[in-house]
């Protein structure tokens, strides 16, 4: 298989291209590799996607088959009709160049040979600025709406002066200071979510001021807060959010673009927007 396939391949595992029905985490693409077949993997807490593609790449094509047919089983997806749907798509969609295909025999994921196509593009969309929320009057701690509403400013100054790296970091530190301020405001709910972060030593859940943004994304999906599209992409965000780190922008080698920005944009815009109905 291609070297781009597999790539492309190791994205949707992982839950981070668009299309992907569901994200997983680092323990979550553990037990997947597991459910394929692979108890020898087990992932180290390296970035999730690069972990992915060096497991793919050690892989024969009877095991790479065994890996698209678990994305492909809808047992992946609880029988959910939708993410099933989602998830046969996208990888027909990456399957198609290589002259490959999936369906579906009943609920058993078959894997036919087709001539090998490609994808047509789609038809580019217009990104329109969301207007911000009303920072100021959501009750929020003294000074943070301010914060909040002046970051939100800062972050459109920076995508249109195409600082896009600066413009990504201050755009997680917003979706970060949102998230923690609605999560305050439910704290009850947050500590018994079960997927609240706990303390290892003791099992107790951690001080909410002590949970990662990870952790705040994935709990504020668990009590409705965030829908399974936006939590998806705002892992994505975070992890580019991480690149404020130079070390680790030179070992990922990633920079972000126009695109993801204005995507990455859009996505905290709708998240923010989100939360701040929630709190009114």
């Amino acid at each position: 298989m291609d070297s781009q396939t597999l790539e492309t391949l190791a994205e949707m595992v992982c839950g981070d291209s668009k299309g992907s029905p569901v994200y997983r985490s680092g323990s979550e693409l553990t037990r997947f590799f597991q459910r394929v077949g692979f108890s020898n993997f087990i992932h180290d807490g390296s970035t999730r996607k690069w972990w992915t593609l060096n497991v793919l790449e050690q892989l024969t094509t009877n095991n790479l088959n065994a890996v698209i047919l678990t994305l492909a089983n809808p047992r992946e997806y609880r029988g959910i009709q939708e993410l099933v749907n989602q998830a046969i798509a996208k990888l027909n969609e990456i399957l198609m160049i290589e002259g490959m295909k999936v369906e579906l025999d009943g609920i058993t994921p078959r894997l036919k040979q087709i001539a090998p196509q490609f994808a047509e593009a789609e038809a580019a969309m217009e990104l329109k600025p969301l207007p911000p929320p009303d920072f100021i009057n959501l009750n929020l701690e003294p000074g943070l709406g301010e914060i909040l509403s002046a970051r939100w400013d800062e972050a459109q100054k920076c995508l249109d002066a195409k600082a896009y790296l600066a413009a990504t970091i201050l755009m997680g530190s917003l979706l970060e200071g949102i998230l923690l301020a609605v999560l305050q405001k439910y704290p009850k709910e947050a500590n018994i979510s079960k997927v609240s972060p706990k303390n290892p030593k003791i099992g107790k859940v951690k001080p909410l001021n002590e949970w990662s943004l990870s952790d705040m994304i994935n709990v504020s999906h668990d009590l409705g807060l965030l829908d399974l599209d936006v939590k998806k992409f705002s892992h994505s965000l975070r992890e580019f959010r991480n690149l404020i780190h130079p070390y680790l922008q030179m070992v990922l080698r990633t920079f972000p673009d126009k695109d993801t920005c204005e995507i990455s944009w859009l996505v905290v815009q709708a998240a923010t927007n989100d939360l701040a109905r929630k709190l009114k």
